[in-house]
């Protein structure tokens, strides 16, 4: 076989290459600013959901953050034990389990508004280019609004 049958096996080829190596380097930029207010990044995204939902279920949060309970139960726990939420059964249907920010969540947004600042700092792109991205990265996601 020749060898550019191949082709599409190279690393400089997948698009998912740039997108994984690129998220990983994003991730890393908001390290800094994210231990000074102690969350994580999927924390830090959870906490962005909530300052906006003020209260919704483990579900719906996970479909927002395209995480699954499994992945949530545990952050969902230490966000807990930090004083940020409160997670509580729904009165109406047992099955949902129901997560609301606390006062001290919502202090914690005073801290983080300027974290979205400071990233962009780092990211290197022109306004348009940013808004570009965006609109490309949620159309990928099936999410264009």
């Amino acid at each position: 076989m020749e060898d550019r049958c191949y082709d599409a096996l190279k690393l400089k080829n997948q698009i998912c290459f740039p997108l994984y190596a690129c998220s990983r380097e994003i991730i890393k930029q908001y390290k800094p600013f994210l231990d000074e207010i102690d969350l994580t990044y999927t924390q830090y995204i959870a906490m962005m959901v909530l300052w906006e939902k003020k209260s919704l279920t483990v579900k719906e949060l996970g479909h927002c953050l395209f995480l699954d309970s499994g992945t949530l139960t545990p952050l969902l726990k230490k966000m807990e034990g930090k004083g940020l939420i409160t997670r509580k059964r729904s009165e109406t249907d047992e099955r949902n389990l129901i997560v609301t920010i606390t006062e001290k969540g919502e202090q914690l947004k005073e801290k983080a508004v300027k974290i979205p600042q400071q990233i962009a700092r780092c990211c290197h792109l022109e306004p348009e280019e940013a808004m570009t991205l965006y609109r490309i990265l949620y159309k990928m996601m099936g999410k264009m609004e």
